[in-house]
């Protein structure tokens, strides 16, 4: 079915995204149409249809399920701010529903998604690991802890090496002691990162230069222990032994190295999709029932699409 849209000669001026003229449609028609548009990655109309089903049936259950399709279709858009106050609303109209997870999922990866290269601020990174972890904690055992789990390990190792950038500055900068600071932060705070090992050599680097050698020698000795593999490993042992001090841990090609960096992938093709939920509405007294009836996967059939079908919708 088609749909009015009015766009006003001033807002044509002004390149705003066109709206839907307000006429009123069954919440079936209204919300298997954004489900549509979803389907062929329209994601700005969808967000028209879905912000229809909640204006014109506030109080049905498809209204509820509008906003977490808004959230996601504003997600898709790569409109990270829109799609982080849609599932807040989600979560403070309904912090005890089935699907609450996936809005605090939702707000991980939207922060996730706006983490930048380390020589930038890392605001958002700190946000997303903070929204990561929240989801572990809160649903340890669902699937989006899985994947929470999996991007905090970037997440951390994101933040190690934005310690290892201002470390390296410090000491091109002639400050070794600000420099110490931060790779004593990467191995006491991020040691499980891919960031550990040259965060120890480059400790030794420092106190070999400060002439604090004991230090040295226990830097080199905690990275010889736990990395005898490491090419940082060999790098410290040349160095110390390079100044008369051979550390008593030869280095081993075939032993342990550093962990292996997660890498960093934006790609939205991983992002889990909204829970799995029943077919729309095929009718107004359908639609009327659906309160009762929607979330009993018995209750109605699925149909075919990428949003009817993968999303369950």
């Amino acid at each position: 079915m088609a749909f009015a849209v009015a766009v006003s000669g001033c807002a044509a001026l002004k390149k705003k995204k066109p709206e839907l003229a307000y006429e009123e449609h069954p919440v079936d028609v209204l919300y298997n149409a954004g489900a549509d548009r979803l389907d062929h990655h329209e994601w700005n109309e969808a967000v028209d249809y879905f912000r229809e089903v909640e204006r014109q049936h506030p109080y049905s259950e498809w209204a509820r399920r509008s906003i977490l399709m808004t959230a996601y279709a504003h997600y898709m858009a790569n409109d990270y701010s829109d799609a982080l106050q849609d599932a807040d609303q989600f979560i403070s109209l309904y912090p005890g529903n089935a699907s609450a997870p996936y809005a605090y999922y939702l707000k991980a990866i939207c922060y996730f998604e706006q983490i930048v290269d380390v020589g930038r601020d890392q605001a958002s990174t700190s946000e997303a690991g903070e929204a990561l972890r929240e989801v572990a904690k809160r649903y340890p055992t669902s699937e989006y802890a899985v994947d929470a789990k999996l991007k905090i390990d970037m997440v951390q190792d994101q933040l190690a090496g934005k310690e290892m950038t201002i470390g390296r500055y410090y000491l091109r900068a002639g400050d070794p002691m600000g420099a110490v600071g931060r790779f004593r932060t990467v191995i006491e705070k991020y040691q499980t990162t891919s960031h550990t090992p040259e965060a120890l050599y480059r400790m030794v680097e420092v106190y070999l230069t400060l002439g604090l050698v004991d230090e040295a020698r226990r830097n080199a000795a905690v990275l010889g222990y736990n990395y005898p593999g490491d090419p940082w490993y060999a790098d410290a042992y040349a160095l110390m032994t390079s100044k008369g001090l051979r550390p008593a841990i030869a280095p081993n090609p075939k032993g342990r190295r550093g962990p292996r960096s997660p890498g960093f992938n934006h790609d939205k093709g991983g992002t889990l999709p909204p829970p799995g939920q029943q077919a729309a509405a095929t009718s107004t007294a359908d639609a009327a029932q659906a309160t009762t009836t929607a979330d009993d996967p018995s209750s109605q059939p699925k149909k075919g699409g990428l949003v009817h079908g993968f999303l369950g919708l």
